[in-house]
């Protein structure tokens, strides 16, 4: 059975306030008294609860981190970058996979308040308002990662989408192609899904080239499986088109399984550029040309970010960042100048 604070304090002949002291060092004891109760706290094994010292200090040394999907390379980057700055802080992270469910998001934030977390950074959600009601009781710092809201005042970490999707654009067109298709994320999702739509059809028109809507594949998702399936409705339609900018890495290695299964070579007849730079981008075969987006670093700047609000007691006023994206080059991609 567990040893509790009374244990330690009946062994140690003091006071459970005394014991208390000694563990949120506080003052109001003697150092004979304090290697007392240290010495019980050894013998005994005792471990004091993380949840009931916040209980007593307001702090329990955890912060909540919901995502939509734990299981890709783009949430493991930015969940790796965060733990790395929590954990160097002392704290620990509680993740919640909440699957993209409104519902699963609300039960989450709940459990999170009741375990008093120190904060929460949710990545790639948008934020309803039921979202930032449950937030703003609990009254701790909030820090959004690839993501932004445009109707609550929450700061944010990412980069700028719409400049990242022209950049790619952009990137293809100086490379000589004039057709390319777009396969992108749901055209309803304002975080991620139309502003690269935006810049892809920015970027059209800063060459003067004219934007064929029946080049847009709309997806769902912005997984390999839609990825699969956008570049069959691609070959169905036999849409001219001599290079794909796909909304995420994911999305391009299912085009690119499905290129290969049809016998379509890459990037001699067919030229692909992904976006995120996740681990993915390097094991695909040919490598993927991609936009990177610097997602271990964005998951360490929200986690300060975060850190920086609590030591403040600012929990809603601290400088968003714009993290900066760049292409990285690499083999699906040829020039037809």
């Amino acid at each position: 059975m567990n040893s509790t604070i009374k244990d330690v304090a009946r062994k140690a002949n003091v006071s459970i306030a005394t014991v208390s002291r000694i563990l949120n060092n506080k003052t109001g004891f003697s150092e004979k008294t304090k290697i007392k109760v240290l010495r019980a706290i050894e013998e005994l094994g005792y471990q004091p609860n993380a949840l009931a010292r916040g209980l007593i200090n307001k702090n329990t040394q955890t912060i909540g981190v919901l995502i939509p999907t734990v299981s890709n390379m783009f949430s493991y980057e930015i969940l790796s970058g965060i733990e790395k700055h929590a954990n160097d802080l002392g704290y620990s992270v509680i993740v919640c996979n909440t699957a993209d469910d409104g519902e699963r998001t609300i039960n989450y934030l709940q459990v999170l308040s009741e375990k008093r977390v120190d904060g929460i950074i949710i990545v790639s959600e948008f934020i309803r308002e039921e979202y930032y009601k449950i937030l703003t009781d609990m009254n701790v710092p909030v820090v959004l990662v690839s993501s932004i809201s445009f109707q609550f005042p929450i700061p944010y970490a990412k980069v700028d989408d719409r400049h990242a999707a022209f950049s790619a654009t952009d990137y293809l067109i100086k490379k000589g192609h004039t057709k390319i298709a777009m396969i992108a994320g749901n055209t309803s999702d304002p975080i991620a899904g139309l502003p690269r739509i935006e810049g892809y059809r920015a970027a059209h028109h800063s060459h003067g080239l004219p934007v064929n809507d029946d080049f847009i594949i709309d997806c769902r998702t912005f997984t390999h499986t839609a990825g699969m399936e956008a570049m069959e409705e691609i070959l169905q339609k036999k849409l001219d088109v001599t290079a794909i900018f796909a909304s995420s890495d994911e999305l391009a290695a299912g085009a690119m399984s499905v290129a290969y299964r049809k016998g379509i070579k890459i990037p001699d007849q067919l030229s692909i550029i992904g976006y995120d730079n996740t681990k993915l981008a390097e094991m695909l075969i040919p490598s993927l040309t991609t936009v990177a987006q610097p997602l271990y670093d964005m998951g360490i700047v929200a986690a300060t970010m975060l850190f920086e609000m609590k030591e403040t007691g600012e929990v809603t006023q601290t400088q968003s960042r714009i993290m900066n994206h760049c292409i990285v080059e690499r083999e699906t991609v040829r020039s037809l100048l």
